[in-house]
C-alpha cells in the first residue's frame, strides 16, 4: 500500500530527532537502544499511516466501497499478481464484528500471519521458582477476528524457541515453565499437538541430547542448549503468555523467541451446507432464513452472521421443510367383480392419478421411488355367500413379502352379502421396497367385490433427503 506523500515530512522530523540522539551517544549499547526505538518509531508510523489510508479510503464516495477478504487466501485469489507484504483482512466478515486487522500475507502459499509484541528474542533473566519469569502476549488483532480466522483456516500454528542454560523446562517431575493457550489454561508441550504429555520437538524425533529427557533443556549438561518446534493444535492457539523458571544461577540463562500465530488453507465444506457455520465458512454474510440439509429431511434455519459461530443466537433452528426431489403420490380403483387368489397382489383397472409412475396398474405392485415415510390407505367390499356359521376374509398391506397391516371381515347370514374394510399405513421404505395389497385368508364363495368398491391410495409423507442426495452423487 503506498503511503500518502504529507506523512512524508513528519518523518523527516522523527529521523532527525533520532539522528540528534545518537550523535550524543557514548556508548555502543546507548546506540543499540536509539537505534531499536528509532526502528519502532518508524513501525508506529508506517502502522499509523496505513490506518489513515484505510480510513480515507473508506470515507472517500467517489473511491467506490473497498472489499476486504476474510484471509490472506482469499486475498490471493482475489488477485494472483500480489506480492507477499502487509494487507487488511476482516476474518469476522466485512461491515460486521470487530475492525478488519492488519496482518503480513504470504502470497506464495497464502498463508496469513497475525504478528504481537513478542516476536524478538528476549532474556527471561534469573529467578528461582516456578514460572516466576512471565510474559503476557499481546497481538495485533482482537481475539474475535483471531479466533475467526482460526476457524476459517484448514491450519494454524505457532513457533516457539528457548535457548537455555542451565535452565530446564522439567525437573524432578516439577514444571517450571509453561505457556497458556487461548483459554488462559496452562500447556507444558512445545511441539505438535498432544498435550498430554511434556515434550520438545527433540523428544517427537527421538534425538534429545538425553535420550531419558523429552527436551534438551531438560538434560542436566552445563552447557548451551535450545529447544524449538511448531504448536499445531489450532483450537487452543494463539498463546497468550509464556512462563520459565529456575535460572537463579549465575551460570543459567533463558531465552525466548516466539513466532507470529499463522493460518494457512481455508475449511473446505465438500457436501451440502447443513448449518450456518458451513454457510459462514463459504462465503455467506447476508443475515436471514436458509434451507439446509438435516439429518435426513430439509431444514430451515435463521442465520445471524454478525455473530461467530460459537456465539449464542449464531443460529436458530426455525423447523422442516417439506422438500420432495419427486413428487409421488397415486390413486387406482378396481372395477373387474371377481378377486380370491391368495397371497398375489391385487391388480386395478382404473387409474385415477400416478404422479411418479411409482405404481403399476397391471401388477397392482408400488415401487418405491425415494427413500421415506410413507402413507397407504385402502377400502373396498368383500362379497360372502349365504351361510350356516361364521366366515372370515382377511386383506392385507404387504411389504416385500410381509405383511404390515391387515383388514378383516367375518359374515354370518341365511343370504349372500357384501362387507366393508378399511385400512391405512405409515412405513419407512427405502429405495426400491415394494408395496401392494394381497387377500391372506378368504372363505369358499367369499371374493373381492369390484365395480369401483376397492380404492387404493399412496403417497410420499417425508422424503430422507440425504439419502436422495447419496444417490445423486
Amino acid at each position: 500500500m503506498a503511503h500518502l506523500p504529507v506523512f512524508f515530512i513528519p518523518f523527516c522530523l522523527l529521523f532527525l530527532g533520532a539522528w540528534t540522539s545518537f550523535t550524543s551517544a557514548t556508548t555502543l549499547e546507548e546506540l543499540q537502544l536509539q537505534l531499536n526505538q528509532l526502528n519502532k518509531n518508524y513501525k508506529t508510523l508506517e502502522e499509523k499511516v496505513t490506518k489513515l489510508e484505510f480510513a480515507l479510503h473508506v470515507a472517500n464516495p467517489s473511491a467506490g466501497k473497498i472489499s476486504i477478504s476474510r484471509t490472506c487466501g482469499e486475498t490471493r485469489s482475489a488477485d494472483p499478481s500480489l506480492s507477499s507484504g502487509m494487507y487488511w483482512i476482516d476474518p469476522d466478515g466485512q461491515g460486521v464484528g470487530d475492525d478488519p486487522i492488519y496482518v503480513f500475507c504470504n502470497m506464495t502459499t497464502g498463508s496469513t500471519a497475525v504478528h504481537h509484541d513478542s516476536e524478538s528474542s528476549t532474556n527471561v533473566g534469573h529467578c528461582a521458582g516456578p514460572g516466576c519469569y512471565s510474559r503476557a502476549v499481546n497481538y495485533a488483532a482482537s481475539n474475535r477476528q483471531i479466533l475467526a480466522l482460526a476457524e476459517l483456516s484448514a491450519q494454524c500454528h505457532q513457533s516457539i524457541k528457548y535457548d537455555c542454560n542451565n535452565a530446564p523446562l522439567e525437573l524432578n517431575g516439577v514444571s517450571y515453565a509453561w505457556w497458556n493457550d487461548k483459554y488462559g489454561i496452562p500447556q507444558y508441550y512445545w511441539a505438535g499437538s498432544n498435550n498430554s504429555v511434556h515434550t520438545c520437538q527433540c523428544g517427537i524425533d527421538g534425538n534429545c541430547i538425553d535420550p531419558a529427557a523429552k527436551c534438551n533443556c531438560d538434560a542436566a549438561a552445563p552447557v548451551q542448549l535450545s529447544d524449538d518446534g511448531i504448536v499445531t493444535n489450532k483450537e487452543i492457539l494463539p498463546i497468550t503468555m509464556l512462563n520459565f523458571g529456575r535460572t537463579q544461577l549465575a551460570t543459567s540463562s533463558g531465552v525466548h523467541t516466539l513466532g507470529p500465530f499463522e493460518c494457512i488453507g481455508q475449511v473446505t465444506v465438500d457436501r451440502m451446507p447443513s448449518s450456518c457455520e458451513d454457510l459462514w465458512k463459504t462465503g455467506h454474510k447476508l443475515n436471514g432464513l436458509y434451507s439446509v440439509v438435516g439429518v435426513s429431511t430439509v431444514e430451515s434455519i435463521h442465520c445471524d452472521f454478525s455473530k461467530l459461530p460459537h456465539e449464542l443466537g449464531f443460529q436458530n433452528w426455525i423447523g422442516f421443510v417439506d422438500t420432495k426431489s419427486s413428487p409421488t403420490y397415486f390413486y387406482v380403483r378396481k372395477f373387474a367383480n371377481y378377486f380370491a387368489k391368495l397371497y398375489t397382489p391385487i391388480p386395478f383397472d382404473d387409474e385415477m392419478m400416478n404422479v411418479g409412475g411409482a405404481m403399476n396398474l397391471t401388477t397392482g405392485i408400488f415401487t418405491t421411488p425415494r427413500t421415506g415415510k410413507y402413507f397407504f390407505t385402502a377400502s373396498g367390499s368383500t362379497s360372502f355367500p349365504a351361510s350356516s356359521y361364521t366366515i372370515l376374509f382377511d386383506i392385507d398391506i404387504f411389504k416385500n413379502d410381509h405383511s404390515i397391516g391387515i383388514s378383516s371381515t367375518d359374515s354370518y347370514s341365511s343370504s349372500s352379502n357384501l362387507k366393508t374394510f378399511t385400512m391405512q399405513a405409515v412405513v419407512e421404505l427405502q429405495k426400491g421396497d415394494e408395496i401392494w395389497l394381497a387377500i391372506s385368508f378368504v372363505a369358499q364363495g367369499a371374493f373381492i367385490y369390484g365395480y369401483d368398491h376397492l380404492h387404493f391410495t399412496g403417497f410420499l409423507l417425508e422424503e430422507a433427503i440425504s439419502e436422495s442426495l447419496k444417490a445423486l452423487n
